[in-house]
C-alpha cells in the first residue's frame, strides 16, 4: 500500500515554515503547544463572535515566542474597505487586553547586570494581515463546500464550484476530496475532482494543505483540498 504523508510536514524548511516559533525545555513542551492551541481557539471564537462584521474569515495564526515577547501574525480576510475602517477599531479594542489577562504567564529572563534570573511577564502582540484572494487557501474553500454540503447541494456541484474559485484566484491546480457517507449512502466511498497539475512528490512546489471535517445529518464527512501555488 502507498504511505501517505502530509504535504505540509513534507515541505518543513523549503516552501514551509512552521505556524508556532518557539524553544522549551522537554518537560514544558507539552504545556507550550497546548497553551498555542488555546491562543488560536481564544482568537478564533472572539473573531467568530465580535468582529463578524469587519472580518468575513480567518485563515491561520502564527505564534513566535521570545522571553519578554510573544507576537502573533493573524491571517485575515477583511470586509470591504468601508466597513472593514468602520468596525474594526471598535470590534477589536478588548482583544489584546483580554489576551494579556488571559495568557501572560512569567518567564525567567537571565540580567547580565545583576548576573541573576529575574521574573519577567511577556507582553503579547498582534499583527493583522489582511488577505484579499481568500479562495487561494485550502480551508476557506474547504469551509465553502461545507456550507454548501450542510445545504444539501449535490457534493460534486460543490466541488467543481470550488474549484472555479480556485482558478479565478490565480491557483496552477487544485484537487478535493470528499471521503466518508456522502450523500446519505449507507457505505462510505472517496471521491475527488482534479484540475490543473498537483505535484504532490516535487518537494520544491509550493502546496498548501488542508483537512477539515464536516458534520452533517447522516455523518461526519471528511474534505481534503491540495492547492497548487507557485512553480517549482
Amino acid at each position: 500500500m502507498g504511505q501517505k504523508i502530509n504535504p505540509l510536514g513534507l515541505r518543513l524548511g523549503t516552501t514551509q515554515s512552521h505556524h508556532s516559533l518557539w524553544f522549551a525545555k522537554p518537560k514544558n513542551y507539552s504545556k507550550e503547544l497546548q497553551e498555542d492551541e488555546k491562543i488560536r481557539y481564544y482568537i478564533k471564537n472572539y473573531v467568530e463572535k465580535n468582529m463578524t462584521s469587519s472580518v468575513r474569515a480567518l485563515i491561520r495564526i502564527e505564534i513566535e515566542k521570545a522571553v519578554d515577547l510573544t507576537s502573533m501574525k493573524i491571517y485575515i480576510v477583511p470586509a470591504p474597505a468601508e466597513v472593514f475602517n468602520k468596525h474594526y477599531r471598535r470590534e477589536s479594542k478588548n482583544l489584546q487586553p483580554n489576551l494579556q489577562k488571559e495568557f501572560a504567564s512569567v518567564n525567567k529572563k537571565f540580567d547580565l547586570k545583576t548576573r541573576k534570573f529575574i521574573s519577567v511577564t511577556p507582553k503579547l502582540n498582534f499583527t493583522l494581515i489582511k488577505i484579499f484572494e481568500p479562495y487561494r487557501h485550502p480551508n476557506i474553500l474547504a469551509e465553502f463546500i461545507s456550507d454548501q454540503l450542510q445545504q444539501r447541494i449535490p457534493f460534486r456541484k460543490a466541488m467543481k464550484k470550488a474549484i472555479e474559485l480556485a482558478k479565478q484566484a490565480n491557483t496552477k491546480g487544485i484537487r478535493v476530496q470528499i471521503a466518508g457517507r456522502i450523500g446519505g449512502k449507507e457505505i462510505a466511498r472517496v471521491e475527488w475532482l482534479r484540475d490543473g497539475r498537483v505535484p504532490l512528490q516535487t518537494i520544491q512546489a509550493k502546496i498548501d494543505y488542508c483537512s477539515y471535517p464536516v458534520r452533517t445529518i447522516y455523518g461526519v464527512l471528511g474534505i481534503k483540498i491540495w492547492i497548487f501555488l507557485d512553480g517549482e
